[in-house]
């Protein structure tokens, strides 16, 4: 798939449909149409939920039913029109569903039944979220989520989407099985490597299926959780070879999210997971992405050169600037020409 550049916008939740019914709306179309005309090669849209209990808050973004599909198709007819690629960021929350929206002073914890929440679903009934206790999925239940997870591929591909990202990081569902601190089945989901990772398995196999061969298709892992009981990099990079060759060629390297986070901080702080992903796929025909707290162009640039990764990632810097991809390019000394909007040829984006 072209790119004009390798700076991708992070899948980041907008916590801003209002009616709940995970209709995207007027601010996803501003949000994502931004950055798009901000000079971005691949925007992604925001945490997308499979079903309406895979929502990480009563206002998260969905696309469960063809409604969703045509809501969804102007936005990313306005992010082609400036020049960038659409992707969409496929999720189910697990048991970190149902929250209230993490905006600036809003409640934190569990939306109760009472106030148009709903009992979350996770691999096994734990307290390791620090919200109330999810119910554990039957086999029934598991069977129905892949099921979901490629109708809903089939969706994107209808609305228009180029490329497909499956959420698989931050303690979310897939994560939540992947984790030996969040998976305690004793069934054929849980307890060994090859048994958490069935599920992820599945949900790749089922998305392949109904998204198209001709457009990529991607997965963000947590690469580590940071604690020696949980998930790790070695076990990040088996599974990444493993959805490789389901056809998945687009990763991007994160981490934590199951519990507090115990990790490094600072600057590029996960390029080293990215790098090992990196390293054990083929060079040819993969591209992986690292993200976390890249925010300076030249930062980006080296990450480049020395091979750690393909791409960038950018989260947070891009809220706080959504010409971001611009700056950087008129930075490095490759100029505006091309990524900026006709409509703000006036400005000098140096």
């Amino acid at each position: 798939m072209p790119l004009r550049n390798a700076t991708f916008l992070a899948p980041m939740c907008q916590y801003s449909v209002t009616k709940r019914d995970g209709l995207p709306t007027s601010w996803q179309l501003v949000h994502l149409g931004a950055r798009a005309s901000g000079g971005f090669g691949l925007v992604w849209t925001e945490a997308t939920a499979v079903v309406p209990e895979g929502r990480i808050s009563p206002e998260d973004t969905g696309i469960w039913s063809d409604e969703h599909t045509a809501a969804w198709r102007p936005i990313v007819d306005f992010i082609h029109a400036q020049g960038a690629a659409a992707g969409i960021q496929l999720a189910h929350a697990g048991g970190k569903a149902s929250a209230h929206p993490a905006l600036a002073d809003a409640e934190r914890g569990t939306v109760p039944e009472s106030e148009g929440g709903w009992i979350a679903e996770a691999p096994s009934s734990s307290d390791v979220f620090g919200l109330a206790l999810p119910r554990a999925l039957t086999l029934e239940q598991i069977a129905a989520l892949v099921t979901a997870w490629g109708e809903a591929a089939r969706r994107a591909d209808a609305a228009g989407f180029d490329a497909l990202q499956i959420h698989a990081a931050h303690g979310y569902l897939l994560h939540e099985f992947l984790s030996p601190r969040s998976n305690q089945r004793d069934d054929h989901y849980g307890g060994s490597f090859e048994n958490r990772i069935r599920f992820a398995l599945e949900v790749v196999a089922e998305v392949r299926r109904n998204w198209p061969d001709d457009k990529p298709l991607a997965i963000r892992f947590s690469g580590e959780d940071w604690t020696p009981d949980g998930w790790t990099i070695a076990e990040t990079v088996e599974l990444a070879q493993r959805v490789h060759k389901l056809g998945v060629t687009v990763f991007d390297l994160s981490s934590g999210g199951i519990g507090a986070f115990t990790g490094p901080t600072g600057p590029g702080y996960q390029v080293t997971l990215a790098r090992a992903v990196r390293e054990a796929l083929p060079a040819e025909g993969t591209f992986v992405t690292a993200v976390g707290q890249i925010t300076e162009a030249k930062h980006a640039e080296a990450i480049l050169v020395a091979g750690d990764a393909d791409g960038i990632t950018i989260g947070r810097a891009a809220l706080a600037n959504p010409n971001w991809a611009v700056h950087a390019a008129v930075e490095l000394g490759d100029g505006q020409e091309g990524l900026v909007a006709p409509q703000y040829w006036r400005a000098s984006m140096g």
